[in-house]
């Protein structure tokens, strides 16, 4: 059976980005696929969390999962900063990492010009440690948006050059995974770009936001005076929301906005307010199984002691024989 490994960083609750982006497949893939998912925390520190709130995140993160449909039974779920061997194979990959293509990295270049008084050394190397959370189990797929192809292509880049440098076939070269044609990317409600924490909090609609705070955000998403012709293209915006309703409304729903957006008779406010309720009627249920499983601590200790036990036996295995083929081996 294939390996699967996921992650996701603690910087906050999970939105539909994220569910759409990841979780769902996620899911899917625990049926078919060995599947490794963690909670990133040792990510999250490039933007140095509060320690209080660095581990409310995470419990809130493995509640989120869980709630989602991950089932612990199936799949091996834990906690980055459980499993050292990570942050060793993360040494080793960091010999083969260039200072150069790096600094090339997307989201490292988005990094300095957003927080130019916080570009730290973790957030250089941000992409090698990504390739060690993947590499560590060997994985052979990952379930990554649009905006972590670059990632993962640096991962192929480490993994084809450990295995050139000491002439082995060990690390195998991971593929972006996803059950759609295309990698899923869920628009934000400010008209332009990704839904995203970072992008603030009206941006997103989280899983966990309650039923007037949706309503709330989502009148507030970015539109335009109409078309003026019938049939006329959709601005970004207008299609950003007709996006975010195939994912949440019925075909039928979809299809009478699109007609009347097609006639000239669309008005906004009315599917705007279709929408929230379509959303609120999707997360309700994420929502419930959330509050249930965060204050359930025995259950979450029994889910994340039993996870680290499976994620550090596969990680020592590839350590263990990492070191022996670099040639780090005890006299």
């Amino acid at each position: 059976m294939e390996t699967v490994v996921s992650g996701i960083r603690p910087t906050g609750n999970l939105h539909l980005g994220n569910y759409f982006g990841m979780v769902k497949n996620s899911v899917e893939m625990q049926r078919n696929f060995h599947c490794y998912f963690f909670v990133a925390d040792y990510h999250s520190l490039t933007t140095h969390p509060h320690p209080a709130d660095l581990h409310n995140t995470v419990r809130h993160v493995v509640s989120e999962y869980l709630a989602c449909g991950i089932d612990p039974e199936k799949s091996v779920l834990y906690i980055q900063s459980d499993i050292p061997e990570t942050t060793e194979l993360y040494t080793f990959l960091n010999m083969l990492a260039y200072v150069g293509e790096l600094e090339r990295s997307t989201s490292f270049k988005e990094k300095v010009r957003s927080q130019p008084d916080n570009v730290n050394a973790g957030l250089l190397t941000y992409p090698v440690l990504m390739a060690a959370d993947i590499l560590i189990h060997k994985a052979i797929k990952v379930p990554v948006g649009k905006d972590q192809t670059q990632h993962l292509e640096f991962t192929r880049n480490f993994a084809q050059r450990f295995n050139n440098l000491y002439g082995v076939d060990y690390f195998p070269l991971p593929q972006a995974f996803n059950f759609s044609t295309e990698l899923v990317k869920v628009p934000g409600l400010d008209g332009a770009g990704k839904m995203g924490k970072s992008e603030g909090e009206g941006n997103a609609i989280f899983l966990t936001d309650k039923p007037e705070v949706i309503r709330k955000k989502v009148m507030r998403a970015v539109t335009d005076s109409g078309p003026t012709e019938p049939n006329q293209q959709k601005p970004e915006p207008i299609q950003n929301l007709f996006t975010l309703m195939n994912l949440v409304s019925a075909p039928e729903t979809v299809q009478h906005f699109d007609e009347a957006y097609n006639n000239c008779t669309i008005r906004y406010g009315d599917m705007k307010k279709q929408l929230a309720e379509d959303m609120i009627t999707f997360t309700h249920p994420i929502r419930e199984k959330v509050i249930t499983y965060y204050h359930d601590t025995e259950f979450l200790h029994k889910v994340l002691s039993m996870g680290e036990e499976k994620a550090r036996a596969s990680a020592a295995k590839t350590v263990k024989e990492v070191r022996e083929i670099i040639g780090i081996r005890k006299f």
